[in-house]
């Protein structure tokens, strides 16, 4: 299967650098620019034969979903699996999450009931491999950076620790094939 990972548009919370891991917390609506994003990521789709949508629960996620939508004319479905990860630092600054998991970004929590990236890989991958079992030739996933992240270490075959801090721009377009359940 052919599988599109799109990072959300830019939102309120790109903007204002914070962290945003609860879809009920107010200000993750897509910006301006956030919905432009979405609409040139579904014109970058629009001719790969996208038969299924499916995006995380956060209201980024979701307007850039549906935007994409609306343009390939295919529903999008939420999944709270590609949700972000869950950073424990919800509406604090992005960089004191990053600060506080520095001594080792794959297995330390911010907080104790946080994720780790271990954690989150575990939880993409159950998705992906839920997904590989769906008869879809291509498929789009709208979620976010550290899930893209996810999708690149499985579709290359790297390691998680070589694609720590990779980035991947708001409404960039990641595409690799899913072969198969993951390794671990």
């Amino acid at each position: 299967m052919r599988v599109f990972g799109v990072r959300h548009g830019q939102s309120g919370f790109n903007l204002r650098h914070l962290c945003n891991d609860d879809p009920t917390r107010p200000g993750g609506d897509l910006t301006a620019l956030g919905r432009r994003q979405a609409a040139s990521a579904a014109v970058r789709l629009a001719a790969e034969g996208v038969e299924a949508i499916y995006c995380s629960a956060l209201p980024r996620a979701v307007q850039t979903a549906r935007i994409i939508g609306e343009q390939l004319q295919l529903p999008a479905t939420v999944d709270a699996r590609l949700n972000d990860i869950r950073t424990g630092c919800d509406g604090q600054p992005v960089a004191a999450y990053f600060a506080a998991i520095a001594p080792d970004p794959l297995r330390v929590r911010a907080t104790p009931d946080a994720e780790n990236l271990l954690d989150y890989q575990a939880r993409i991958d159950g998705f992906l491999d839920w997904l590989a079992g769906r008869p879809h030739a291509a498929a789009v996933l709208v979620a976010h950076e550290e899930t893209l992240r996810i999708f690149q270490a499985r579709g290359e075959g790297l390691a998680l620790a070589a694609v720590v801090g990779r980035a991947f721009a708001n409404g960039a377009v990641y595409a690799f094939e899913l072969a198969g359940p993951s390794a671990g």
